[in-house]
């Protein structure tokens, strides 16, 4: 993912009003984030534990979602695996992030959701640049290229179904 600037992010929101924008959080660390090994940006807010962001690029531009986290399961932990990049956490590591939809439809409440890395680091377990744990990434034949492949393609049938 090439560098944004908190303009470009800001103006990337699908599902969100431009006001709605304006106000949220974006990291100050932008300079200093993994651009190379990003296929998005993501991140918590850290106000508003349940918010968080997601901004990739696609087509000539940038897409960003809001996110809403849904309430944990309490219970005894158990593995769970990311929807995205395939890792699997114990405990709460994996969690439903849901989506407004963009447009008529998310006005009236229509959401979608789907399983993420709680922290939004995907890109970074995908290249083994940060550590899930025991068991964290599974054994794949698949050429790091094809994991980011899939995973670029996983995310596009997501935000697909935020704006569609």
């Amino acid at each position: 993912m090439e560098p944004v600037t908190e303009r470009e992010i800001r103006a990337s929101f699908v599902n969100c009003t431009k006001g709605e924008a304006k106000r949220l959080p974006v990291p100050g660390d932008l300079s200093a984030r993994p651009w190379d090994d990003l296929d998005f940006l993501g991140w918590r807010d850290p106000a508003a534990p349940q918010r968080a962001y997601l901004v990739t690029p696609s087509g000539d531009g940038l897409v960003g979602v809001a996110l809403r986290l849904a309430s944990s399961d309490v219970g005894r932990p158990r593995r769970t695996m990311c929807a995205l990049c395939l890792t699997t956490h114990q405990g709460g590591g994996v969690c439903l992030m849901t989506a407004r939809k963009a447009g008529r439809s998310g006005q009236q409440g229509n959401s979608v959701g789907v399983y993420l890395c709680a922290d939004l680091a995907c890109s970074l377990y995908l290249r083994g640049k940060k550590d899930a744990g025991p068991g964290g990434r599974l054994h794949e034949s698949l050429t790091l290229e094809e994991k980011v492949e899939r995973t670029a393609a996983k995310l596009d049938a997501f935000l697909a179904r935020v704006t569609g």
